[in-house]
């Protein structure tokens, strides 16, 4: 049987994991793009083809080619031509929030509800351009430039040093929120932008943004508040009536405090690889919230990380999604890595400890089979629907997976990338 690896360069216990993963993500398939997995696998029609799963599954789709699984790069450049012609408003500049499932005879697609543009999604066309300009893909760089100009044009405030949240379709008129999740996922974005075209202004913009995250967690006790108004006043109360939002919910997420954990540790290795000085914020913040979400976020009785907690560190919303124990385990590798570095030899054994619990749990509740896994279940370990229903996309459990494979780089692309080159996986 001829192996689905053009190279051997995978070699560890989460590799058949992986592979399989790719594989039911290649389901999702549609002319405008990937869409939205049910449980079974298959495409939910009924919903329409949405950018920030497209841009997440050419990221993941753009990670395997780099990583040497068969076939996976001709999904990657479906995901290109779809960002680049499907998604794209090519009237008013920008990509829309979601489309139809079929396209024209030029590729266009036709953008479903009132056109509005999100900073949570145009950051994951970043990712998934960086991600696949770094694989060789056709049209990334491109798409790359155009992203990045977008973002200078619409989304970064400088005088906050953030992003704003979403416009209208005209790009005429902001949305008067503001968000710490699409904020977040904007540093991720710049850290691959970063890597991918090699200039530092996405580098010192990414910087930027997890700094002031690291200052809220010192004026908040490692509880990140999620929302704010323009003026970027924080709103504790915002959507307390509508607690199980799935981008915007009421209170503190310990899901999230895990991914800053890790980004700023990203940051932090991107600073050190400059021959920068490291401030002593890049390890403190990313401990203190890691810390404080594994006493506040785990539940000690039946395991699982809850969904959302109050400012008290109280349950709110107590399903557990897969994301959430996902970047749990992200946090914990990068952090007990850095940990090891610095000589915490002590908090480095008790970050390892967590993460041997924390796994030996996603494998008996959110692991269903090998490359299938459940996105939400309610305390007691049976599979909910409260806020996510089917699988809609693959990004958490990939990065997850590959982080143990890969050498430590500010981005999943570049870990890829030298590991390719060097044919050497951790």
């Amino acid at each position: 049987m001829e192996s689905p690896w053009e190279e051997p360069i995978l070699q560890s216990s989460f590799t058949k994991e992986f592979l399989v993963l790719t594989r039911f993500a290649c389901a999702s398939l549609r002319p405008s793009g990937f869409g939205y997995l049910m449980g079974d696998g298959t495409v939910n029609k009924k919903r329409p083809v949405e950018l920030w799963i497209t841009a997440r599954m050419t990221h993941v789709f753009a990670l395997a080619s780099l990583c040497g699984i068969a076939g996976m790069s001709e999904f990657a450049e479906h995901g290109i031509r779809s960002l680049t012609t499907a998604f794209r408003d090519h009237e008013n500049g920008g990509w829309f929030s979601a489309v139809e499932h079929g396209i024209d005879e030029n590729g266009h697609g036709h953008y479903v509800g009132d056109g509005r543009k999100e900073a949570y999604a145009h950051a994951f066309v970043i990712l998934a351009a960086s991600s696949a300009l770094t694989a060789g893909i056709e049209g990334a760089r491109q798409l790359l430039e155009d992203a990045l100009a977008d973002q200078d044009t619409h989304w970064w405030e400088p005088e906050h040093g953030r992003v704003c949240e979403s416009w209208d379709k005209e790009y005429t008129q902001k949305e008067a929120y503001r968000g710490l999740n699409s904020n977040m996922h904007t540093v991720e974005a710049y850290l691959a932008a970063y890597h991918a075209t090699g200039e530092r202004l996405w580098l010192d913009r990414a910087r930027a943004i997890t700094r002031w995250a690291a200052d809220l967690c010192a004026q908040w006790g490692a509880r990140l508040p999620e929302h704010f108004d323009s003026k970027w006043a924080v709103q504790t109360d915002f959507n307390k009536e509508n607690p199980h939002d799935p981008f915007r919910p009421y209170g503190v997420t310990p899901g999230h405090a895990c991914e800053w954990a890790r980004l700023m540790l990203h940051v932090r290795g991107a600073l050190r690889e400059n021959g920068d000085e490291i401030p002593d914020w890049t390890l403190e913040a990313p401990h203190a919230l890691f810390s404080r979400a594994a006493e506040e976020g785990w539940d000690s009785k039946h395991g699982g990380f809850v969904y959302t907690t109050d400012f008290d560190g109280q349950p709110v919303v107590t399903e557990r999604m897969h994301w959430v124990l996902c970047e749990a385990l992200s946090a914990a590798m990068v952090l007990g890595r850095e940990l090891h570095v610095v000589g915490r030899t002590q908090d480095a054994e008790e970050v390892s400890d967590f993460f041997a619990s924390w796994l030996a749990w996603a494998d008996q509740y959110l692991r269903e089979d090998i490359g299938r896994w459940v996105h939400e279940v309610n305390e007691n370990g049976d599979v909910s629907t409260t806020t996510w229903d089917g699988k809609p996309d693959v990004y958490h459990v990939a990065q997850m997976l590959l982080l143990p494979l890969l050498p430590p780089a500010a981005s999943f692309a570049e870990s890829a990338r030298r590991a390719r080159e060097s044919h050497s996986f951790l």
